[in-house]
């Protein structure tokens, strides 16, 4: 911007001194050379009548006595001096000349007097104005160049702090301060990000009290649910009903995970959560494991065809309640087998939940990401969620295929084995790109 002000301060300035400029010249030159000739003929004048009065009183005139009527000793423009006496007699004074204009006295009884002077040195008499006006437009551009740099530091400096400034807002690191820098309008942005900057700070102080009674008062039945499981293990003969109740500890866990993951965010102010190389086919295993008992009690088939080579970076319960979001959503409003397959895609992993139930209208799937939109059942929330929580750890998760519904997950890959596992070797926290 300080460029482009610059410059454009410079080009009004230069249109302004051309269109100005060339014309004031052009008049000053003919000016001057009208003024030039016009001395020329008061020269003239002059020696019309100091030659007529020596012919009153029979002064003999001597060409030294002309050379005060040349202008040799003014400075100025020079000319030469020719006097033609009644007896014929020629008398001359000054330089000769080539391309003279003349100007020429003649009487009617008396000498005929011609001042002559170089059309070459008017000329050049002349563009001493012209160098006079460039001299001048030179100076006001000078003058334009140094305004113009002035007043774009006056006026880019206080918007790159007020970029600065919003910059550090939507961090949410500091509270803006700016001084008054007289221009109205950028004072008016910078007392209005103030107060914007103050209305986020209230609202994200309620958002992270919130968030912290929340994470409270969910934390406190999930643990009692807990320690009542732990206690129905221990007293329990049925080593089906321990299986069942070391799965719900199991879930139970991952769930409080989640809640910490979720909760945990509004407190930590800007600042990136950490991802892991993990084994995609950990994570497709564990939800095969909680989701199999209750497809087949609906009466369906949920199969989970992932291999086991494939790594992806990303956040262990974001990733488990992204799949799980997922199927979740095929059994809901899906039908027949669902089926979750991974493979190798172009710069990372691709993972699949598909099913084959009758799929997504054309008039929800548009808006199948956005919060609050569902299809009856919900509450419109999950698979939002799950988009959000994808792309925070670089993935990206789309509606693949409309009829029969294909939810696409697209992630970064991480390789297991050989030299590469020194670089993401398993379980190890990297930050993400």
């Amino acid at each position: 911007m300080d460029r482009r002000l610059r410059l454009a301060t410079i080009s009004a300035v230069f249109l302004a001194v051309v269109l100005l400029g060339i014309p004031c010249g052009f008049l000053a030159a003919q000016a001057t050379g009208r003024a030039a000739m016009a001395e020329v003929q008061r020269r003239c004048d002059s020696v019309a009548g100091f030659a007529n009065t020596a012919a009153d009183i029979s002064f003999v005139i001597k060409p030294e006595d002309l050379e005060t009527f040349t202008g040799q000793d003014s400075g100025g423009l020079t000319n030469s001096v020719e006097v033609k006496l009644e007896d014929g007699q020629v008398i001359k004074a000054g330089p000769a000349l080539k391309e003279p204009l003349r100007v020429v006295y003649s009487a009617a009884n008396g000498p005929v007097v011609t001042c002559a002077v170089s059309w070459v040195a008017l000329q050049i008499y002349a563009a001493r104005a012209i160098v006079l006006v460039a001299l001048v437009a030179i100076v006001a551009i000078a003058a334009g160049w140094v305004v113009a740099t002035r007043q774009a530091r006056r006026l880019t400096r206080p918007l790159i702090y007020l970029a600065a400034s919003a910059e550090q807002l939507g961090a949410g690191r500091v509270r803006p301060h700016l001084s008054p820098t007289g221009i109205e309008e950028i004072d008016l942005v910078a007392d209005e990000l103030a107060r914007s900057a103050d209305r986020m700070a209230r609202r994200l102080a309620a958002e992270r009290q919130f968030a912290s009674d929340a994470s409270h008062q969910l934390r406190t039945p999930l643990t009692a649910l807990s320690m009542r499981l732990e206690e129905i293990e221990m007293l329990t003969d049925s080593a089906e009903v321990r299986d069942e109740a070391q799965r719900s500890l199991e879930q139970i866990d991952r769930l409080a995970s989640t809640i910490n993951e979720l909760l945990g965010r509004s407190s930590r102010e800007g600042e990136s959560d950490t991802v892991e190389a993990l084994r995609l086919v950990d994570i497709a295993a564990q939800q095969e494991d909680e989701w199999a008992v209750v497809f087949a009690s609906e009466g369906r088939e949920l199969v989970v065809d992932v291999p086991w080579e494939l790594g992806v970076l990303a956040t262990p319960g974001a990733l488990a309640q992204v799949v799980a979001t997922l199927i979740e959503n095929s059994l809901k409003h899906g039908g027949g087998r669902t089926t979750v397959r991974a493979a190798k895609a172009s710069g990372g992993v691709s993972l699949e939940v598909a099913d084959e139930g009758e799929g997504v209208s054309d008039e929800m799937a548009p808006h199948i990401f956005e919060r609050h939109v569902t299809s009856g059942g919900g509450t419109g929330l999950g698979l939002a969620l799950a988009r959000d929580l994808a792309a925070h750890d670089g993935g990206r998760l789309e509606l693949a295929q409309r009829r029969p519904a294909v939810f696409r997950l697209f992630l970064r890959a991480a390789v297991f084995g050989g030299v590469e596992a020194v670089v993401f070797p398993e379980g190890e926290e990297v930050n993400p790109v």
